[in-house]
């Protein structure tokens, strides 16, 4: 075992791909300590002792959604208690709600209404834009723009121009979950399959719009099927090249359908933030989202390879359905606590990693 993990330390140190075999033994590896000696090496390559931010508001615009994966405690049917849908209108009064704390990103995540046509939603990003020119728009996970696809039959490409051109800036990583059919006809089978979610964001990053990426973790999968998860990921990079920042999401199982699994450990985030840090070589920064770790593990998790600890959200409703324990927003003054107590320099960037300001 020791041999073997020297073996990755030597590509590690000498910036060789790791390959799938390697990204398995690390997952089955107990030894974390350096498994973070060598994420944290990574990381220093590419950010040195920075740690980004940024000043994001959540709009969720509905949570009635014609998907039903079993994860999700967020989308319901129409009829059900707690449904609700924001008109264009509502949706910019709750965007004005962050107006006067120094935001430069909206972030449009939604469900998939079975009754709103795609033109809402690109009014939504259009009046947006309008209004906070200033504002960074990161809209609609892939899944979204296949269902905008379904709903209107423009191909994905003409959605895609169509949201550009209302204004939308990039588009966040959701709906990645794991990467592997077999794995989605179980937990999300109506939700787009692997190769769609793969193909919008490769048309996107050839348009010039650069994505997020994501992995739902600690569900039903493997650690193999993380690993390929993985793969997919950064030959989509090699291909493609328009992944800013990959984001490990653990999987929250209150309210959902899947409530009987555990919520992942402490060390699994861990050990999941590190080994994407060392197998995702290709994209540079790897998030510790705090909504869905919570602030102490996404803390520590900047000791593993993390370069990123999101932003203030302002308030998250989606993960917090599913039982996030965390605040549904932060401050500046406090990401700003967190990040130099942890004993970084905080960076204030805008949704496509320029600086803002450096503390």
């Amino acid at each position: 075992m020791e041999a073997r993990m020297e073996e990755i330390r030597g590509k590690v140190a000498r910036n060789e791909r790791l390959s799938r075999e390697d990204g398995i033994f690390l997952y089955e590896s107990s030894d974390i300590i350096s498994l973070g000696e060598m994420a944290r090496s990574q990381k220093e390559r590419v950010s040195s002792r920075q740690v980004f931010f940024n000043a994001n508001h959540h709009i969720n615009l509905t949570n009635v959604c014609v998907n039903a994966c079993r994860f999700c405690a967020f989308g319901i049917d129409e009829d059900a208690p707690g449904a609700y849908l924001m008109s264009v209108d509502d949706a910019l009064e709750w965007a004005a709600k962050a107006e006067d704390s120094g935001i430069t990103e909206f972030h449009v995540v939604s469900a998939c209404h079975p009754e709103m046509g795609f033109e809402y939603y690109e009014e939504v990003i259009s009046r947006l834009h309008e209004r906070w020119q200033e504002v960074h728009i990161q809209a609609f996970t892939a899944v979204e723009i296949a269902h905008f696809a379904k709903i209107s039959g423009l191909s994905l490409k003409e959605v895609l121009l169509r949201l550009q051109k209302a204004g939308l800036g990039s588009i966040p990583g959701g709906g990645a979950e794991i990467l592997k059919d077999s794995i989605r006809t179980q937990v999300c089978p109506k939700k787009a399959l692997t190769d769609e979610w793969l193909e919008v964001h490769s048309i996107a990053h050839d348009l010039g719009i650069n994505t997020n990426c994501t992995m739902l973790y600690g569900h039903i999968e493997s650690h193999a099927d993380r690993i390929d998860h993985f793969i997919a990921l950064r030959e989509l990079q090699d291909r493609h090249p328009g992944f800013q920042a990959f984001v490990a999401l653990p999987f929250l199982p209150d309210n959902t359908g899947l409530a009987h699994i555990e919520r992942t450990s402490a060390v699994d985030d861990i050990k999941t933030i590190a080994i994407s840090r060392l197998m995702l070589d290709n994209i540079p920064h790897i998030k510790a989202f705090w909504v869905m770790m919570g602030v102490d593990v996404a803390q520590l998790a900047l000791h593993f390879g993390a370069d990123d600890f999101d932003g203030t959200v302002f308030e998250e409703k989606i993960m917090h359905a599913a039982g996030a324990n965390s605040k549904k927003g932060l401050s500046r003054e406090e990401i700003l606590r967190i990040i130099k107590d942890a004993g970084f320099q905080a960076v204030e960037r805008d949704t496509i990693y320029n600086i803002i300001r450096e503390y």
